[in-house]
């Protein structure tokens, strides 16, 4: 096992659990997204190592902080959910099958849709963002509701699951150079400042590969994900800076680089090639490599990982993603670069037996 990718996703995990109360970014103990991707990371950091650690620590968190979960039924509060099938598995507890086939149906059945029929964007904080489709929801709702579909072995949330993606894929989707907008607005049928924002491609080329790994032996995974996730991943291969990472806005070189989509994106294409729905090309390899050599200057010796901006709405101008969002570290961005050394570290497992 590579040393160095091991030593980081340790300290990476481990700045992830200290007491970080009332920072924002890094405060674990709450319900919502930020956490989420938090404890998603964590569980893939599990499953790539083993670390009963980690999966103790998981259980812990879900006990501690679920409570803090009722009453919030918003896209952006599904992430945590995530995890819960496999902690069903892991302990045999009937509360994590029963609460995730809970959620489900809330998804299904009363969750804020839009004229297209995707799932609303939907946050916890007093805002709303009526008929917006945001490439974020794939990540923080869709991969549960996958999830869930096979743990029970449900074609319905399946399908779902499979149209919410497709939908996603095909409002979000710029034909000209195949990468994400950010979002878009079904009521004016544009997408607002057509803003290529990395972390938005981040969510959905991470999100994907993870999906189609869950639902495939529930239902046919039709061509037109496959060469849609294709080209979007080309797409994205093209706005790789020099230095191996994305900008913010990705088609907008001068702005700064963004370390948590440009870890996302890198998993992406590694999961993507492992599910074969890219193909396998050393040159994408060697794009991943890169990747990792910009992103470890990034990691404090602490674990810390710079370079993460924050949490960003679908901005009124392009530049308004440069000035007006300040970057600091987050569980996200903590958690993206998480996911990104676990993959590594369990293609090596894999590897050498």
């Amino acid at each position: 096992m590579n040393s160095t990718y091991a030593n980081n996703a340790n300290k990476v995990w481990q700045e992830m659990i200290k007491d970080h109360s009332g920072e924002w970014g890094m405060d674990i103990h709450h319900w919502d997204w930020v956490p989420g991707v938090g404890v998603i990371a964590m569980l893939e950091y599990y499953e790539a190592t083993r670390h009963s650690e980690v999966m103790a620590y998981l259980q812990e968190w879900v006990k501690l902080n679920s409570e803090k979960a009722k009453g919030t039924k918003v896209i952006n509060s599904i992430a945590p959910y995530a995890i819960f099938p496999a902690l069903y598995r892991a302990t045999n507890d009937e509360w994590f099958r029963d609460e995730a086939v809970r959620v489900a149906e809330w998804l299904i059945k009363e969750t804020p849709r839009t004229r297209e029929d995707a799932f609303e964007h939907t946050v916890t904080e007093n805002v709303a963002f009526a008929e917006q489709v945001w490439a974020d929801t794939i990540f923080m709702a869709v991969l549960f509701l996958a999830r869930t579909a096979s743990l029970v072995g449900n074609i319905t949330y399946a399908e779902e699951a499979l149209k919410q993606v497709l939908i996603h894929l095909r409002v979000l989707q710029d034909d000209e150079t195949n990468v994400l907008f950010h979002g878009w607005n079904c009521a004016s049928g544009d997408h607002m400042s057509a803003a290529r924002w990395t972390r938005a491609n981040a969510w959905i080329a991470a999100g994907i590969p993870l999906i189609v790994e869950e639902i495939k032996q529930l239902v046919v995974i039709p061509d037109e994900l496959q060469e849609r996730y294709g080209r979007l991943m080309s797409g994205l291969l093209a706005y790789q800076q020099e230095d191996g990472l994305w900008s913010t806005v990705m088609d907008q070189p001068h702005f700064d680089r963004e370390v948590s989509g440009s870890a996302g994106i890198a998993y992406g294409l590694l999961k993507g090639m492992e599910q074969g729905l890219i193909p396998r090309r050393e040159e994408t390899a060697a794009s991943v490599e890169r990747v990792f050599t910009s992103i470890f200057p990034y990691i404090t010796e602490e674990g810390v990982v710079n370079g993460v901006s924050g949490g960003t709405p679908v901005m009124p101008t392009i530049q308004a993603y440069q000035d007006d969002i300040p970057t600091y570290p987050t569980l996200y961005g903590q958690g993206l670069v998480l996911m990104l050394f676990a993959k590594v570290l369990q293609m090596e497992m894999v590897k050498h037996g």
